[in-house]
């Protein structure tokens, strides 16, 4: 099913002398980041996607790229309530040792995420001065329901990365409000 785990047995083909000098060159480069998505694949993409919250569809384009994928977020509460938010995920070659790199894809009003996509999630930062940054203990699911949590319990305006939406829900909830409605039927729908 997937290539990178025919990769993987190759590899261990090869370590056990099973295998010829050709499938030795092509399988030498694999890395921890694919060992650790490849590993059980089949399962963890599956837990993954059983234990996501209601709001949240995750999506492989690639089912060869593992370190690759896209999560839809459609808060069913809040202010970004009726929208639908994409957000890609970009697993990096020093997983689990570093964070995944994550942008979202979708405009959005929101103090936390820039008009441009960053993110400003402690769980994505590699070193963290309130020590709940990455860990290699975190898993993707952690990352998952951390963007979830940025349209509910997580959302900040008191450290805001987009300074301006936070300035303006400071001044006018309720403008604020209409803002956030006007940025989903334009790019959240």
């Amino acid at each position: 099913m997937l290539t990178l785990a025919s990769k993987l047995k190759r590899d261990d083909a090869v370590k056990s002398g099973h295998s010829n000098s050709a499938t030795a060159d092509s399988t030498r480069r694999v890395s921890i980041r694919d060992r650790l998505l490849v590993k059980g694949s089949a399962q963890k993409v599956a837990e993954l996607e059983t234990n996501l919250p209601s709001t949240c569809k995750v999506n492989f384009p690639d089912v060869n790229k593992l370190h690759h994928f896209q999560l839809d977020v459609t808060p069913d509460e809040g202010y970004y309530q009726s929208g639908k938010f994409q957000f890609e995920i970009d697993v990096p070659e020093a997983y689990n040792m570093v964070p995944p790199k994550v942008k979202c894809l979708t405009r959005i009003w929101h103090p936390n995420i820039t008009e441009t996509g960053e993110i400003c999630l402690s769980l994505l930062r590699e070193h963290s001065i309130d020590g709940t940054g990455w860990a290699p203990t975190r898993t993707l699911k952690d990352v998952v329901w951390g963007l979830n949590s940025l349209f509910t319990d997580l959302l900040n305006f008191d450290d805001p990365l987009n300074i301006e939406a936070a300035e303006h829900h400071l001044r006018d909830k309720d403008d604020f409000r209409c803002k956030v409605q006007d940025f989903i039927k334009q790019y959240a729908r």
